[in-house]
């Protein structure tokens, strides 16, 4: 080595941003440590920044209680490119406000779970029938504001859906759920546990519609009889 190259000294930052350190540094890192970067420099501030603007995936569900709602809708203020969305966790503080305008320019979303998301309301679920058609996984567990109307929406624009968990949405009857399951027959895994309102009606439609269906939750279906049941297992295959 020559006196010329051990006086060159290569810094981190120096690499390309968004060829090497976002997707093979960054992108392994989790969420907690890519927001205390931030705090080292501007530089890195920007670097987390351009991250968070190309990710992908962004999960919550680890430091939710702990991240404040401006933070939330500061750090993906530019992000058009989300293809999951897990937001566990974090009911005490997202609302609408906070969720409409990822949701809105976010059409690329294909898995979304605000289970536990009890502040939010059906307006959420309406944003999300409506901005993104290709979505494949929701999770609304324990959202007791999801109501018939919301999830009529959801089967309208979200066909393709192959999973969504219900529990305890228990706003939900029948009507609703044998409209979702016509609508969406693809479907490979649904919960509709922690629900007195659903009967053996929901779970013919079920059986009759979702010839995929892989995993049915009915726990706490007090409703549902057994016969239903053992029918649907030897209708879907």
């Amino acid at each position: 080595m020559d006196e010329e190259d051990k006086g060159q000294t290569c810094h981190l930052l120096d690499l390309p941003w968004e060829d090497v350190l976002v997707p093979h540094i960054l992108s392994y890192l989790p969420l907690q440590h890519i927001v205390s970067l931030q705090r080292v420099s501007k530089q890195f501030q920007t670097l987390v920044q351009v991250y968070l603007a190309n990710c992908r995936t962004f999960n919550v569900s680890s430091i939710g209680p702990c991240i404040p709602k401006e933070a939330f809708c500061t750090m993906l203020k530019d992000n058009k490119v989300l293809q999951k969305l897990s937001l566990q966790n974090c009911s005490h503080w997202v609302t609408d406000k906070e969720l409409l305008p990822v949701i809105g320019q976010n059409q690329h979303l294909q898995r979304i779970d605000m289970s536990g998301c009890a502040s939010l309301t059906r307006h959420s679920l309406v944003a999300v029938s409506l901005s993104c058609t290709h979505l494949q996984h929701l999770g609304l567990a324990h959202c007791e504001w999801v109501d018939c109307l919301s999830l009529r929406s959801l089967a309208d624009h979200c066909g393709g859906l192959q999973s969504i968990d219900l529990t305890a949405c228990r706003k939900l009857k029948d009507d609703a759920i044998c409209y979702l399951v016509k609508k969406c027959s693809e479907l490979k895994s649904l919960s509709l546990a922690v629900n007195a309102n659903i009967t053996d009606e929901s779970v013919e439609e079920v059986a009759k519609n979702c010839r995929s269906l892989e995993q049915l939750d009915l726990t706490g279906c007090l409703r549902v009889k057994n016969q239903s049941i053992r029918r649907l297992t030897t209708t879907v295959t």
